[in-house]
């Protein structure tokens, strides 16, 4: 499939159609295949970033998480960026969620938290063990290390 998106350019702006709609499980491959093949800063990605954003509130767990993984390459304005933090932090405190949407949504947490530093206080707030205690012992591990650079 990365090779075909590769041969085919062309059809990516389908794929991004496809990775936003609900038309599963085909639109979690195509989130995936997307992250698969797309640079940083992708310039293919850049007039679908408030569609994905305005994506994530209705799907599942692993959709979500893919959708984030393609915004984690992207640079966002702060308008995205504000909006994007708060649909993450909804995602984070949804402690029966998948710990790998969890993080994935708690990387990006950060990652914009480190541009505006006045959100670093609800960052700490959210590593509080109410949000901690559901995650597996690699997932803490992984968020402790993330912690600990981002407040050094």
């Amino acid at each position: 499939m990365i090779s075909y998106l590769d041969a085919h350019p062309e059809d990516f702006e389908q794929a991004i159609e496809l990775a936003i709609s609900n038309k599963q499980p085909y639109s979690w491959r195509a989130a995936w295949l997307l992250w698969s093949c797309m640079e940083g800063n992708d310039p293919r990605i850049l007039g679908y970033i408030k569609k994905i954003i305005a994506a994530l509130a209705d799907k599942n767990d692993g959709h979500q998480r893919e959708l984030l993984k393609i915004l984690l390459l992207m640079e966002l304005n702060e308008e995205y960026e504000g909006f994007l933090f708060q649909v993450c932090v909804t995602i984070w405190e949804k402690i029966n969620k998948k710990p790998s949407v969890r993080f994935t949504a708690f990387q990006f947490m950060v990652k914009i938290a480190k541009k505006h530093p006045a959100l670093s206080n609800e960052i700490i707030f959210l590593t509080q063990n109410q949000y901690l205690d559901s995650l597996s012992p690699g997932v803490k591990k992984s968020i402790f290390k993330m912690m600990k650079k981002f407040i050094s």
